[in-house]
């Protein structure tokens, strides 16, 4: 029988010709390299549009004003809260250098304006919570920017935080050093019954953040106030924050 007569081999159930097996090949290499053109080109529009997105903002409550781009030369203002038989103003002015670490803020509120915030020159007001009376005490400057609180590492510690490590620590601290101790406390009453301290945060019935941003205007308003008569009120205050 000669070849050109000769009937083709029938293939055995599963088995695939050569033909076969090449086309199969050449039609998934070319599936492969659509999916794959298709995918780089998903990656590079996700890139591109990752690239222009504008970042996620920080959790800064209605304080985004705080962490704004500055002017240059632009100082900005804060009150920081303590508990005077804790740490008291009193307290700063006999630290060395009249200097201290200002940590312990377990607030991520209070942290986010401390980390994106607060900048070497800032000035504070030294607030003193639960106290009578409770009120603004003195003036501080922040000397260092913010940087990992090390007593999220330290299990003596009250503050130890045992999810922060070194390599992804989520609390900070700041330092801030004494300015001047104000003549008299401005009390809280007092503050809360000055209209020009209208929005004030610490004013706020139910506020509980320990670190906010103050405008100028308040700054001055409550440093002023501290020389003046009227800082404190005639009856005394119960203890608040």
């Amino acid at each position: 029988m000669s070849a050109a007569r000769k009937a083709p081999a029938r293939p055995r159930a599963g088995a695939t010709t050569t033909r076969a097996k090449k086309s199969a090949t050449t039609t998934r290499g070319a599936v492969k390299k659509a999916a794959t053109t298709k995918s780089s080109a998903t990656k590079s529009s996700a890139t591109k549009a990752s690239a222009t997105a504008s970042p996620a903002p920080v959790a800064v409550g209605p304080f985004g004003w705080a962490i704004a781009p500055r002017a240059p030369g632009e100082r900005r203002y804060w009150l920081m809260k303590s508990e005077p038989e804790v740490f008291s103003f009193d307290d700063l002015l006999a630290a060395p250098d009249r200097t201290t670490h200002w940590d312990g803020v377990r607030n991520y509120v209070a942290r986010n304006l401390m980390r994106e915030g607060m900048r070497v020159g800032d000035l504070v007001l030294f607030y003193h919570s639960n106290a009578e009376p409770s009120g603004v005490a003195g003036i501080a400057e922040v000397v260092r920017e913010a940087y990992p609180d090390p007593s999220q590492f330290d299990p003596r510690s009250e503050y130890h935080d045992p999810a922060s490590t070194r390599e992804a620590p989520t609390w900070v601290a700041v330092d801030v050093r004494a300015v001047e101790k104000l003549p008299q406390v401005v009390t809280l009453d007092a503050m809360r019954a000055d209209p020009a301290l209208e929005g004030l945060e610490t004013t706020r019935r139910g506020s509980r953040l320990s670190v906010h941003p103050v405008t100028s205007a308040h700054f001055s308003r409550i440093a002023s106030a501290a020389r003046s008569s009227s800082a404190v009120p005639d009856r005394p205050t119960s203890p608040t924050h």
